[in-house]
């Protein structure tokens, strides 16, 4: 009889699943947390409020969350979902109501222009430079979940 069958069965079934997981969530909140933060520190803010609109309101509404988008805000990533289903949307924007003046629903004109007004893109340059090391981060993350488990 083989010695450690239930060790190994519980590490590929259990251990090492959990493990890459939870490694996966980690990283993919951290890459969220500094596209986000890349987006905001890109977006033009308004330099003296009117009326309207609130200053900041547009650069307070990027952000991203598990799940779907808030209604009304445009999407720049979302994830495949991950093991349970979940994954993560990054996003600009809202359409809430209960905001008042504070309702950041110009983000896509901001974002590509209008006819009357060039745009100032911040979503998707943040997104498409740090992409890359977003990835390479999870991967990493992945591969030392997996080495980790099976020790």
């Amino acid at each position: 009889m083989v010695q450690g069958l239930k060790s190994l069965e519980r590490k590929l079934t259990r251990t090492i699943p959990h493990r890459v997981r939870q490694a996966t969530r980690d990283a993919m909140e951290k890459g969220a947390g500094e596209i986000v933060a890349m987006a905001r520190s890109l977006v033009p803010v308004l330099k003296e409020p009117d009326r309207r609109r609130v200053a900041g309101a547009l650069r307070d509404s990027i952000g991203w969350t598990w799940g779907d988008a808030p209604k009304g805000s445009i999407t720049i990533a979302s994830s495949r979902p991950i093991g349970n289903g979940e994954r993560i949307t990054i996003f600009a924007g809202t359409r809430d109501k209960s905001l008042g003046v504070a309702d950041a629903f110009y983000a896509r004109w901001v974002e590509f222009g209008t006819q009357d007004m060039a745009a100032h893109p911040f979503f998707f340059p943040s997104y498409r430079f740090l992409k890359r090391r977003v990835k390479g981060r999870i991967t990493r993350a992945i591969k030392k979940a997996i080495r980790e488990g099976a020790k």
